[in-house]
């Protein structure tokens, strides 16, 4: 159903309050053709909302939002090794990380708590604890926003590298995701390369784990650092870690001997965001009802009634003293309107 100047207050993870001037669900790939055909929206902005987790609303929307709420996880095939599955955009990303961890289909449990949708997965190509999405990714069915014709993409076509692909490059805002396939292992080896996952592990005597007990503490470790969104307004990381050359890095490691880097597939190295902002004290830094995390300096939070301004503002200060004080510059990971 169509509604007309909705408040997002509920449909954003910041519990920014900002309106939208036309507002809808879609529940189907039919339905969201249907609505893309329609003379009547053709010229209206849109943008797709999934489970708003990645989104800092600055001010009201004039256009439309669209909310895809394409709900169902199949499985297409299966073999003794490993089992395809499909789930519609609309799904819970945690939802579905539960649903393969309780049959035993490995690939996805480092992905615990995650927040977001299925929809916003491959966008954003997201990752932790040494799993990202692209390492599973097989295909996925979507539609393009101003001609509504639909086409799937396979793994090369979406050009996946850190916390992005072309839909958040060439076709962002252009096109919308309705369902995705992932490949999984039937008998899966844990990957327990990310050394805070397997020095926990390790602390706790957990030898040889299921993709079960990893996941439960991803859950654990994700939950002593990072707040939850449905107390404390927040979309998670805000910046991206920052990817240098190892000339600069070596520079930085003269005067910061503690640094926290970590290899990248590049070649070059990634730097800590959250070291960086933590160095120069604005972990658990507040202005107002805008503040970093006490636990991780990397989320920003609104601790009340911050607007969307204020968050972006605040975040603006951290950027511009880390460029100041490192020479690096931190890229958003929340998509700003």
């Amino acid at each position: 159903m169509l509604t007309q100047n909705q408040s997002l207050k509920n449909f954003n993870t910041f519990g920014v309050d900002v309106k939208a001037k036309l507002f809808v669900e879609v529940f189907s790939e039919d339905e969201l053709i249907k609505l893309l055909s329609d003379e009547k929206f053709k010229f209206e902005k849109k943008i797709i909302l999934g489970g708003g987790s990645n989104i800092l609303f600055t001010k009201d929307f004039d256009g439309l939002i669209i909310k895809v709420c394409i709900s169902y996880i199949k499985v297409l095939e299966k073999n003794d090794e490993s089992v395809l599955i499909e789930a519609g955009a609309g799904v819970i990303w945690d939802d579905l990380v539960k649903f393969c961890v309780d049959k035993n289909y490995g690939g996805i449990e480092n992905l615990t708590l995650i927040p977001g949708t299925m929809g916003a997965a491959p966008i954003q190509n997201i990752g932790a604890y040494g799993q990202e999405l692209a390492d599973t990714f097989v295909s996925l069915n979507g539609v393009f926003i101003d001609s509504a014709e639909t086409k799937s993409f396979n793994k090369n076509e979406c050009r996946f590298s850190y916390r992005t692909s072309i839909f958040k490059e060439e076709l962002k805002n252009n096109f919308v995701v309705t369902s995705v396939q992932l490949n999984l292992k039937k008998n899966p080896k844990p990957n327990l390369t990310y050394k805070a996952l397997s020095d926990f592990l390790a602390k706790n005597g957990i030898n040889n784990p299921t993709i079960k007990e990893v996941s439960g503490v991803v859950a654990e470790i994700r939950k002593s650092k990072l707040p939850d969104p449905q107390k404390i307004g927040n979309a998670g990381s805000f910046f991206k870690n920052p990817v240098i050359s190892e000339d600069s890095f070596r520079k930085l490691k003269a005067v910061y001997s503690d640094i926290v880097s970590f290899p990248s597939e590049s070649g070059q190295i990634k730097i800590s965001a959250g070291w960086l902002i933590e160095k120069f004290g604005w972990k658990g830094k507040r202005v107002g009802d805008v503040g970093t995390s006490a636990d991780h300096a990397l989320i920003i939070c609104n601790f009340g009634n911050a607007t969307g301004s204020e968050i972006l503002e605040f975040a603006m200060r951290i950027k511009e003293e880390v460029s100041n004080k490192f020479g690096i510059k931190l890229e958003e990971e929340v998509n700003i309107l």
